[in-house]
């Protein structure tokens, strides 16, 4: 079974695409036949991915520090939980268990998540793809940024072609796990 790690907020965001896109890419997933790992919260976008894959008769496995426990709020309907001590252990062991990568609309911590495994996909470190899923036009500064980055020669054209942004959890889908 393939598996993806999705990472995203733990608040719903200010607006209703955010949510409606994270329950189309859960029900896709468990549709595939692809399990979520992800940072095992039961709240914000994290849980609407979690809630649509189990809704849909797939699998989630949630990674979540114990002191986030009562912050983020352990889901408790998941397939399997893992509880880390740490920030960096929670990424490693998601790392450690996926096949690819998409990051849903999100804060810091959603960002420094992707960047580090867009980092270490880069560095060879691990071969899963990492994606943005661009709903409502979320990714559109970052996406500039890294132009910008490229202009200013901070990055190379092969990295930023490698940036793959859909606006279609399916079209993210069929890139990170071709058939």
């Amino acid at each position: 079974m393939k598996k993806c790690a999705v990472f995203c907020g733990s608040r719903a965001g200010n607006h209703p695409e955010y949510i409606r896109a994270a329950k189309k890419l859960g029900e896709e997933m468990a549709k595939r036949d692809i399990e979520l790992v992800y940072g095992g919260a039961s709240v914000g976008i994290m849980a609407t991915v979690a809630d649509a894959v189990l809704e849909n008769g797939g699998r989630a496995t949630g990674v979540l520090p114990h002191f986030l426990g009562d912050r983020e709020i352990a889901h408790k309907k998941l397939t399997e939980l893992h509880m880390v001590e740490t920030m960096s252990e929670r990424k490693q062991l998601i790392a450690k268990l996926s096949d690819g990568f998409i990051s849903l609309p999100g804060g810091i911590g959603t960002m420094e998540e992707y960047f580090e495994m867009l980092t270490l996909g880069y560095l060879g470190q691990h071969t899963g793809k990492s994606g943005l899923l661009n709903v409502n036009g979320y990714y559109k500064p970052l996406i500039s940024f890294f132009d910008h980055m490229k202009e200013q020669g901070f990055v190379d054209e092969k990295t930023r072609e490698g940036m793959i942004v859909e606006e279609d959890p399916s079209a993210l889908l069929d890139i990170i796990f071709p058939e």
